[in-house]
């Protein structure tokens, strides 16, 4: 089935929401991380054969409008609730990073729609310095100095690599167009910020549907410590959890070892459809 380029359109919870669609099959919604878009998910999309994947824009990412932003992993949450009510009815939902906890918030609300949670690179709960982190990024957007923002954007980039050949500046400005004019950045980091305050990981009990978590080896922003502290909250679930790592990747483990994600991905779905 062709995509159109420009991505189709949906009206869900007073925004326009983009997203792309690709292939045949039943549903499998695609979420992306903080400072990305639907984009990141292209070589997934190309090679997933046997299933109809949508990637949307989160809200104020990419082509999606930003709207009455909270800054919080709820409104997110409920974005993609709309998103699987309206689109594509229940479906299994991949998630990375900031993704893969919407994914898990939609997952221990309504088991209904969430059919299977594949969650790569996520955390559920943040401690003090990523609360710092986040806060420095929102001031960054706040204060309106772009190259500043640039700047930071690169670092966070070269941090969340390990021993790759990725052109951090190419992927810096991808991400950067991803971001706009940085609102939708901004009430993404204020979500993830606010699991410091209001952890996602009691709410992870609730969740009925079969759970994989993908973790990278080298990733210094959801470390193994992430993974452990999501399986011990879904120990308590009436659902079947498993682990798998990617070898020689950092956070950004779809630049580094894309093969390695559409594989994850891809043997996720299959035991789960």
């Amino acid at each position: 089935m062709t995509e159109s380029p420009a991505g189709d359109r949906a009206r869900l919870n007073g925004i326009d929401v983009r997203y792309h669609a690709a292939g045949d099959g039943p549903p499998v919604v695609l979420v992306h991380g903080l400072g990305e878009d639907s984009g990141a998910w292209e070589r997934q999309q190309a090679e997933v054969a046997g299933w109809r994947t949508y990637a949307y824009d989160l809200r104020g990412h990419g082509g999606s409008g930003l709207g009455d932003a909270e800054g919080s992993l709820e409104q997110l949450r409920d974005d993609l609730l709309a998103f699987l009510r309206e689109v594509t009815g229940p479906a299994v939902c991949a998630g990375f990073s900031l993704g893969g906890a919407v994914v898990l918030a939609a997952a221990a609300t309504a088991s209904e729609l969430v059919t299977g949670a594949v969650v790569f690179g996520t955390s559920t709960v943040v401690g003090k310095a990523a609360v710092e982190f986040y806060e420095e990024r929102i001031a960054l957007v706040r204060g309106g100095d772009r190259e500043r923002l640039a700047a930071a954007m690169r670092a966070d980039t070269v941090a969340a690599l390990y021993g790759t050949d990725a052109d951090a500046e190419v992927v810096t400005a991808r991400r950067m167009a991803a971001i706009g004019d940085g609102a939708g950045y901004a009430n993404a980091a204020a979500a993830m910020a606010g699991l410091r305050e209001r952890p996602l990981t009691p709410a992870l009990a609730a969740v009925e549907c079969p759970v994989v978590v993908v973790g990278a080896a080298q990733d210094t922003f959801c470390p193994r410590r992430a993974a452990d502290i999501m399986l011990d909250g879904l120990k308590a679930a009436p659902c079947d959890v498993t682990y798998e790592e990617i070898p020689a990747a950092g956070h950004l483990m779809n630049v580094e070892q894309p093969a390695a994600v559409t594989d994850r991905l891809t043997a996720a779905l299959r035991s789960m459809t």
